[in-house]
């Protein structure tokens, strides 16, 4: 609970317990003792000393333990203490003694939230709205846990209702922006985000959510021109520091980029860090015969992305321990340069240094034109190629040919979505049913997206794509399949930094406003030497983009029936 709530709390036992419309629950006859403990309780709630009117309240509880107020007055006295779990079993106690209290269900909604069980806090905040429609706390937590169940077109419906009934706050305005900017309707979210900053003039959070607005539409200038606006009023924020970073990687100042994003640490969007007494090492000072411990910090296709750096280590005379997740395992067991391999769930040994593996570019002080190779993976076992090779000659109904040998029509990889707990999902993923226009061309489409989803699923089901996904066990697995195909075709995800690092022709998806690897406006990479990019334009529409790429497709496919190697 925030400092915010805290004090929220403490003002709803001042009142004694207060239902969202305001009025004060009636009390049940209530034994005198417990009484006097109520009113001993709220008078030291009102001169802050909040320990002690705990004390007071569990006392009334422990005589009055039918009496919804005073268990209200309980779950308040312990959420101005910061005790969120036992706050919200006394609210939880007050609604069951009253399954139709609309306080009640909104205080457990507001702590389950805070407690990230979300889908619990949905159901209370719903059951609170039915009790007493229109209070515009209640829809403006509703339209929170709708945020972070991703249901965007919900969230903006609550928080609209929720300005209907209070125009004057900024936070409602700025949800309603930030409901806007996931769906994507831009130029709709900046009004929200400039109304709000009218209701309360230097509101960093504001201005960050005005600014990530400015980046979505690249209009760049003025993006980093509002953060330094923010940053004006809060130096030092973390998390205007990490957002200004990952503009300035897009935009291709990778000096100061890879410095300012090392305060990811300081903001809620890393997985966290280990907690390692050795030194941290970001590229001062020697490092032949040391050990350095690499830790894979960030999702997977990041570690693909950066596993490139190991062997430079390795060449600095260090012994390299990385410790990765464990689908990645198999797959860099035998890359250049790893001393010793470890997965998350192993005791780690002696070593000397550590690094963040994200933060190798920092440590190689790398710009754009210093990127190290390309293609580093090592090669796929003969005999996983050769198992991949006989699966897809058997599900081609072809005679069986060498993986080099030649083939009636192309091989064709295909991964149309992600991670969809990805913060932006939305954005990378796209369904099946989008490249639908590539389906008919004369090649050989081969499935490489693990569980897809159950729409994707179904469509795929109709379609003529070979799936043999069941045997893609790891990531060693799909590097091996990739190694039988001709091209990959794949969404913003880890497929394409696999492929990509393997040096297999990759062609990309991509947002308009895309990840910052992927920089601006090139339709090549620094980072792979086989990928081609595919961007989205202004419309933010991916089927002129995959019309763009059915072209490219076709002249693949013509050189490829004129004998002619493809590219």
């Amino acid at each position: 609970m925030n400092r915010g709530e805290r004090r929220a709390a403490a003002r709803d036992s001042r009142k004694t317990a207060k239902s969202p419309d305001g009025a004060t629950p009636a009390a049940n006859r209530r034994d005198p003792k417990a009484e006097h403990l109520v009113s001993l309780g709220t008078a030291l709630t009102q001169q802050g000393r909040h320990g002690e009117a705990f004390k007071a309240f569990d006392a009334a509880v422990k005589i009055a333990r039918d009496d919804v107020d005073v268990w209200l007055h309980h779950g308040n006295a312990l959420a101005s203490l910061a005790r969120p779990a036992d706050a919200l079993a006394s609210y939880q106690q007050a609604l069951k003694l009253n399954p139709r209290h609309a306080f009640a269900a909104y205080r457990c909604g507001v702590l389950l939230r805070d407690l990230n069980r979300i889908a619990e806090a949905l159901s209370c905040l719903v059951l609170s709205d039915q009790l007493h429609p229109n209070n515009a706390m209640v829809l403006e937590q509703l339209g929170l846990v709708l945020h972070d169940l991703k249901r965007f077109e919900e969230a903006l419906a609550a928080n609209l209702r929720a300005h209907a009934q209070n125009p004057a706050s900024p936070e409602i305005c700025n949800n309603i922006g930030a409901a806007l900017l996931q769906l994507r309707r831009y130029d709709d979210a900046l009004p929200w985000f400039d109304r709000a900053l009218a209701l309360k003039p230097g509101s960093v959070i504001v201005l960050i959510s005005k600014a990530a607005a400015l980046a979505k539409m690249l209009r760049l200038d003025e993006a980093f021109a509002v953060y330094a606006q923010a940053n004006a009023i809060d130096p030092g924020n973390a998390d205007i520091t990490f957002l200004v970073s990952e503009l300035q990687l897009l935009t291709g100042d990778f000096e100061a980029g890879w410095v300012g994003r090392e305060a990811r640490w300081k903001t809620r969007v890393t997985k966290g860090y280990p907690n390692l007494s050795q030194p941290m090492w970001l590229g001062d000072g020697p490092i032949e015969g040391k050990t350095i411990l690499v830790f894979a910090d960030e999702g997977l296709g990041d570690t693909i992305q950066f596993a490139r750096y190991i062997p430079l280590l390795a060449a600095r005379g260090a012994q390299v321990i990385l410790w990765v997740d464990d689908p990645l395992a198999s797959l860099l067991s035998g890359l250049s340069g790893v001393w010793r391999l470890l997965v998350k769930s192993d005791p780690l040994p002696a070593f000397d240094l550590h690094c963040p593996i994200c933060s190798l570019p920092l440590a190689f002080r790398t710009r754009p034109e210093t990127i190290p190779a390309d293609v580093y993976l090592p090669r796929p076992a003969e005999a996983r190629i050769q198992a991949w090779e006989n699966r897809l000659q058997n599900a081609l109904q072809n005679p069986l040919q060498s993986p080099l040998g030649p083939r009636s029509k192309p091989r064709v990889g295909l991964a149309w979505s992600g991670n969809p707990n990805h913060w932006n999902d939305h954005n990378r993923s796209i369904p099946l049913q989008k490249l639908s226009g590539l389906l008919d061309l004369d090649a050989a489409f081969v499935s490489l997206q693990k569980d897809p989803r159950p729409d994707d699923r179904a469509q795929l089901e109709r379609t003529g794509i070979i799936d043999l996904t069941a045997h893609l066990t790891d990531l060693a697995e799909t590097a091996a399949l990739m190694s039988c195909l001709d091209l990959v075709i794949t969404v913003d995800t880890g497929v394409a930094h696999l492929a990509s690092a393997l040096g297999r022709p990759t062609w990309i998806l991509l947002p308009y406003t895309p990840d910052w690897r992927w920089l601006l406006g090139r339709d090549d990479s620094p980072w792979y030497g086989s990928v081609r990019l595919f961007r989205q334009d202004q419309r933010r529409d991916y089927a002129p983009v995959i019309e763009r790429m059915r072209e490219a497709l076709q002249q693949l496919l013509a050189a490829w029936s004129s004998d002619s190697p493809p590219t």
